[in-house]
């Protein structure tokens, strides 16, 4: 996955508490296996007129300062609901790398990191800051850093803000669950190699 360090982009304001999995990606668009395509159906049911399939131009990335958005500030509970993949699949999909709340679902939380993208949990104050920012269309561009857990305002001012070592270790680095694995492939071949040599018959 791609390799998750500092960014500067467009953040959203998306107020909504308890916003679940379905409401992020539809069940009926879980089709699909693979993690393209899923980006224009983010948030389906808020974007679209669901009998015209127009946009609906109340919808902030919709809006055409939120248009190109990689960051999100989120009301509580974000990703609560079903235990979908495709919600964060959904998300990187459209563009967005970073999530910021003052909680988030647990699994959701899980997949989103093993996906490449950084979530943030804050007090509800300095969500309510960050919210602000937003707010403010083309303007509200925030900075993450990941290696120093700064979020640098608009007005220069920072938000330090707290991270799992673990998960930050395999965002910095670009470790999905299988790049984990594939550092393991010398002890992986070597036992193979043992195993094959004591019972053959399980290689036939």
């Amino acid at each position: 996955m791609e390799k998750f360090d500092t960014m500067t982009g467009v953040a959203a304001p998306f107020p909504i508490v308890n916003c679940d999995t379905d409401k992020i990606i539809p069940a009926r668009f879980l089709k699909t296996l693979t993690r393209t395509g899923l980006g224009k159906s983010l948030f389906d049911a808020m974007r679209y007129d669901p009998k015209s399939r127009e946009e609906n131009p109340d919808f902030v990335l919709n809006k055409q300062a939120y248009r190109n958005a990689e960051i999100l500030v989120a009301g509580e509970n974000f990703g609560c609901g079903s235990s979908r993949e495709h919600a964060p699949w959904a998300l990187l999909d459209f563009g967005i790398r970073c999530v910021i709340a003052p909680s988030f679902a647990d699994i959701f939380f899980n997949n989103s990191f093993k996906n490449g993208i950084l979530l943030i949990t804050l007090p509800q104050e300095e969500i309510d800051k960050l919210m602000q920012d937003a707010e403010n269309g083309a303007n509200a561009r925030l900075t993450v850093d990941l290696q120093d857990q700064e979020i640098t305002r608009p007005d220069g001012s920072k938000v330090s803000f707290e991270v799992d070592p673990f998960k930050k270790h395999c965002l910095l680095n670009g470790l999905d669950d299988i790049g984990l694995t594939m550092q393991k492939v010398e002890k992986i071949d070597k036992f193979e190699g043992k195993q094959k040599a004591a019972t053959p018959w399980l290689y036939r």
